[in-house]
């Protein structure tokens, strides 16, 4: 199930906030409602495929055994190693089985090939279906474990209570990655009130918006151009500065949806975004894109090796490892892990010219590097875009004027290069390069007049959603 949809808007959500406020919440610390928190989320995931609810089931229970064990007084060091690197093993082997196994049986066709022995193919053979948002859930849950044996968090106080964290539905298909640590008080005390509800319908409000009417129209722009059969220079900007709108609003819309929600039954849930193409730099775009996915990665495998406390060729190299996983963890593709290395290539440019604070042209104007990040930025979205590896090779020449040109072209033109798309990629810019966001123009002290418009701007996009029948989830995915 997805927020943008007439079953979650119409039947789950109104279902589960009216059964949600009727339970008592004073029994034994919010069993009930974080109980029907933990239900309602094994509903919301299993709803299109149930089978689902397994590895994400299994995984919640061996890291809470795992964090009983690390937690136990007076437990061996070596056994609460043994714990933490037991559920480390369990969850990275659950995540690579559904993740990595198609890409590594391909392989072994694409090589059974070469060397003439091809026969079943051991890629249709196996037909694995990688569950929604299992990445998310299981850096979730890794982060519990490895925070337990720093000492950086105390164990859940019971099972339902960590299975609430684990499955807690407004984070579960696409974050943000919640560290247990920054909501743990909050599941077992919270505080319900009418201005703070308000303000988390606002900031579902305006994402369901952003994702509606911003990312769902840029994104049938982007999608014309990268499955033509062909493109001109012209069309391939055309393409590439869409999908760079869809991509942002796609995502941050969500997070959007998922704060407020979270906030709708009391619980904080920390900023996803923070006007990542207003950025001077990649690094500053790194500390503002996907934030929590940027800490996550930060704290617990950047800093683990050293971070930029070693040697420069180690740091280096911790740098493009960083960025190669960072890559590997989107999926299973080439192009994921060229978007990657292409990252931590300019990451390293800026390190060399020893400013992190502005690109690699240096100290020109301000609005200089702004645009110079967004084309590189667009760049790495070209390739990460891209169906294959090819494809995103030969987009990249036609970026850059280099190819020819299909014959089709000027029907893919008379396509894209209209009133209605023109202006609707103006609108798009207007919202990602505006001052205010979203999430701070909300605050918990909601005025009346930006409600009427957050309500104007939701009633608006659920017009829109009827009408659609594009409505993908770009992080859906992972």
């Amino acid at each position: 199930m997805v927020f943008s949809s007439h079953i979650f808007l119409f039947y789950f959500l109104p279902i589960f906030l009216i059964i949600y406020y009727i339970l008592p919440f004073t029994w034994k610390k919010f069993y009930l409602r974080n109980s029907w928190i933990t239900i309602s989320s094994y509903v919301f995931y299993g709803w299109l495929v149930p089978w689902y609810i397994i590895p994400m089931l299994a995984s919640t229970i061996w890291d809470y055994v795992c964090g009983k064990i690390i937690t136990t007084p007076g437990m061996a060091q070596w056994k609460r190693k043994a714990a933490l690197l037991t559920a480390i093993i369990g969850d990275l082997s659950l995540l690579a089985f559904f993740k990595y196994t198609p890409l590594m049986l391909e392989a072994v066709d694409k090589l059974n090939s070469v060397f003439g022995t091809a026969g079943t193919s051991y890629a249709g053979m196996w037909n694995i279906v990688l569950p929604a948002g299992i990445s998310f859930y299981t850096f979730v849950a890794l982060s519990y474990t490895i925070d337990l044996y720093r000492g950086e968090a105390k164990p859940a106080p019971n099972f339902p209570s960590f299975t609430c964290f684990i499955a807690l539905f407004p984070h579960l298909i696409a974050g943000p990655v919640i560290r247990y640590s920054s909501v743990a008080e909050q599941l077992v005390k919270r505080d319900h009130r009418i201005d703070r509800f308000v303000s988390g319908l606002g900031i579902f409000f305006l994402g369901f918006a952003k994702k509606i009417l911003l990312a769902n129209s840029a994104g049938q722009i982007a999608d014309t151009v990268f499955r033509a059969n062909g493109v001109d220079t012209p069309a391939a900007w055309w393409g590439i500065i869409a999908y760079h709108f869809q991509i942002y609003f796609d995502f941050c819309g969500y997070s959007d949806m998922a704060v407020g929600l979270a906030r709708m039954i009391g619980i904080e849930f920390p900023k996803n975004f923070n006007a990542p193409y207003h950025s001077k730099s990649l690094n500053e775009f790194w500390k503002k894109w996907h934030i929590s996915l940027t800490n996550f990665i930060r704290d617990y495998i950047y800093f683990p090796l050293g971070g930029n406390r070693v040697t420069v060729k180690r740091f280096y190299f911790n740098l493009i490892l960083v960025y190669f996983l960072s890559g590997l963890w989107h999926g299973a593709k080439v192009t994921f892990i060229i978007w990657g290395l292409f990252q931590a290539v300019f990451m390293i440019l800026e390190r060399l010219r020893g400013d992190v604070k502005n690109s690699v042209l240096g100290n020109v104007p301000g609005w200089v590097n702004v645009i110079f990040i967004n084309v590189v930025v667009m760049f790495s979205w070209a390739i990460f875009r891209a169906p294959s590896t090819e494809q995103g090779i030969a987009y990249w020449g036609m970026m850059l004027g280099i190819g020819d040109a299909a014959t089709a072209t000027p029907l893919l033109h008379a396509t894209i290069f209209t009133w209605k798309n023109s202006v609707m990629l103006l609108v798009c810019a207007f919202f990602a390069y505006v001052s205010w966001q979203a999430h701070d123009w909300i605050s918990e002290k909601l005025s009346a007049t930006k409600m009427v418009i957050a309500t104007a701007a939701f009633i608006l996009a659920v017009i829109a959603m009827f009408t659609q029948t594009y409505n993908p989830f770009l992080y859906f995915q992972f």
